[in-house]
């Protein structure tokens, strides 16, 4: 089975472009506009990304060099999520600390073969719910330390250090942002069947070869996620990782 770019799929897209900026307008939920860009967006972004990937899919290492720009993508795309543009470099930090040792086990143990074909589809599932892990994370993180200055500086009075202090607001919200994806490794299979699965299904793997691809990626995604998010919590807790209104307030 597969599904061949052609005016099938192009009136189909449309009508679910459709479907979506009406459901926004309707709902007043005002998503419409941005829904629509982004739709564009992913139809240019994911053709070109095609055109590169056949192009370098061949030599390993221009394959490193296409991972390796994914991944400066998602940092600067995360920090700027986050509010935090200027904290980038600690926001790499925090997603190489998940996403190197993960996608190092993987090829370790031959899991995968170190080759342009399978590095890329698996590093770019991993990076991408990363990207969302530290996004998530860090929205509900700041949005608590601005909502709850008063908690962090009564913690101070009473003799906490900054870190400390910090750490009493934040120590509730972080698991937050791993949450979506260990409901979807409990349901994968019940609910949902997600995208490593039937993308082998897709291309003609069997039942058997797509439940292990899927598994192996959603391990992975847990993994580099619960790494990713420790870090970044030790991060802002030292006052590294912060958007600058909290950088100045968050003082000791």
């Amino acid at each position: 089975m597969d599904i061949t770019p052609g005016l099938p799929v192009a009136i189909c897209l449309v009508i679910l472009i459709g479907v979506t900026v009406t459901a926004n307008r309707v709902a007043g939920i005002g998503l419409g506009r941005a829904a629509a860009v982004a739709g564009l967006r992913a139809i240019l972004q994911l053709g070109l990304a095609g055109l590169v990937i056949t192009a370098v899919v061949g030599s390993i290492w221009w394959s490193l060099l296409a991972v390796t720009a994914m991944f400066a993508v998602a940092v600067l795309t995360t920090a700027r999520r986050v509010e935090a543009p200027r904290s980038w470099p600690w926001a790499a930090l925090a997603m190489a600390c998940g996403v190197l040792p993960v996608m190092g086990i993987v090829l370790a143990t031959r899991t995968i073969p170190f080759t342009g074909i399978a590095l890329i589809p698996v590093a770019g599932i991993v990076l991408g719910n990363t990207m969302t892990a530290h996004t998530l994370v860090g929205r509900r993180v700041f949005a608590a330390l601005r909502e709850e200055r008063g908690q962090y500086e009564a913690g101070l009075s009473i003799g906490l250090t900054a870190d400390q202090s910090i750490d009493e607001v934040i120590a509730r919200r972080v698991p937050e942002g791993l949450i979506p994806n260990i409901d979807q490794v409990r349901t994968a299979g019940v609910v949902t069947l997600p995208g490593a699965f039937i993308g082998v299904m897709l291309g003609g793997g069997t039942a058997v070869q797509a439940a292990t691809a899927q598994v192996l990626v959603l391990f992975a995604i847990m993994a580099t996620q619960s790494v990713t998010a420790g870090v970044q919590a030790r991060l802002i807790r030292a006052r590294r990782l912060l958007p600058d209104d909290l950088r100045v307030t968050l003082v000791s």
